[in-house]
């Protein structure tokens, strides 16, 4: 079997392109800036398909927010490499487009999309789902449903809606003061009681003091982790944090796409567990599952993953040091109806399933599809 081809199809998708305001939040030791939606622009979604001699194809989409959207030098850059090649090789093109990284002068992660269609092709080829090949560990992962609200009552009362549809845990996003924030946490941990798991994630907007403290308290209420609490790049507070908290810290998320990077985190202590994300590639995901389970410790991925959560479906219950699907209320998910994708992986009772068909068992209206692509690269 040889590749024959690389397309990505163009979809104009409304709220692609965001503008932020940027405000300082109040109460802090330092300044920290934080993000409002300002307002949103039509732009485009994309979705890779890779085509074979033999007729089979794999389709995964691209978008994702680290590494943006394909150009076309990066994909003419891409079939320059690829095309040719056996896409059942996948361990070979994974090395030769991630340690030639450096050599095509390109972003580490370049080539996720190219991987997770390589893995689509794999389970097609063999008539199996991607779960299937890796190896199933579970039939199915629970999902924490992340909650929020204007007001602390509110996200409280958000925190015990989602645990009363099912979801065993919940995480929350809340950027006030430290001393404001821990009245938030109090207040969602005595709504949803002693058993359900909560975490807390900041996205950096502390100091190491006020991490110190915010850890303590979350330690006190048998929060679960703690993520993002520092800039990623503060490698050496982050280790610093680690060796003082209990809770587990969970890091680093912007330099996700950067797999050799994150195990380098890990390994220098400047992470408890490790954040991954499918959308920056199948192959590398797993890698560092791996390195993590023999270090001890979980990987945590974050957002849908690819094809609207598919992705992520599929490893979660073939990765077993993992706990959770990272569930924003079905908007991602969704998402892939717009664009034709029939079977979305919504949670049922709190917890998500993947689908059984051949290779990430998406479904497709291609005649919708069809109606809805605006282009092609």
């Amino acid at each position: 079997m040889k590749i024959i081809g690389i397309k990505i199809a163009l979809f104009e998708v409304t709220d692609a392109n965001r503008l932020f305001d940027l405000t300082l939040l109040d109460g802090m030791q330092r300044d920290r800036w934080i993000h409002s939606h300002s307002s949103s622009s039509t732009g485009h979604a994309q979705i890779m398909r890779v085509t074979t001699d033999e007729g089979i194809e794999g389709v995964c989409t691209v978008t994702q927010r680290t590494l943006g959207d394909v150009d076309q030098s990066l994909l003419a850059q891409l079939r320059h490499l690829t095309i040719g090649e056996n896409p059942l090789y996948r361990e070979k093109l994974y090395q030769k487009l991630h340690t030639g990284t450096r050599w095509v002068y390109q972003e580490p992660g370049w080539a996720a999309a190219f991987d997770n269609c390589l893995w689509d092709i794999a389970g097609k080829t063999a008539d199996l789902p991607v779960h299937a090949l890796i190896g199933r560990v579970r039939e199915r992962i629970p999902a924490y449903h992340n909650i929020g609200g204007p007001t602390k009552a509110a996200a409280a009362e958000h925190a015990v809606r989602v645990v009363a549809d099912g979801f065993p845990a919940v995480k929350d996003h809340f950027y006030h003061s430290v001393r404001e924030n821990i009245r938030w946490f109090e207040a969602v941990r005595e709504a949803v009681g002693p058993d359900v798991d909560i975490m807390h994630d900041p996205v950096a907007i502390y100091s190491f003091e006020e991490a110190v403290r915010i850890g303590r308290a979350l330690e006190e209420l048998d929060y679960r982790w703690l993520e993002e609490p520092l800039p990623d790049r503060q490698q050496n507070k982050l280790i610093e944090l680690c060796d003082t908290l209990d809770i587990p810290v969970l890091a680093p998320e912007m330099m996700m796409n950067d797999v050799d990077l994150c195990a380098q985190w890990l390994l220098s202590g400047a992470t408890d567990m490790i954040r991954a994300n499918a959308a920056h590639g199948t192959t590398a995901v797993l890698k560092l599952a791996h390195l993590a389970e023999m270090h001890g410790t979980n990987v945590e991925l974050n957002g849908s993953g690819g094809l609207y959560g598919l992705v992520h479906a599929h490893l979660l219950c073939c990765i077993a040091n993992t706990s959770y699907y990272e569930y924003f209320g079905g908007g991602q998910e969704r998402s892939g109806l717009e664009l034709g994708m029939t079977n979305p992986p919504l949670p049922l009772a709190g917890h998500v399933a993947p689908p059984d068909g051949p290779g990430w068992g998406a479904e497709w209206d291609w005649d919708f599809f069809a109606s809805r692509q605006v282009g092609e690269l």
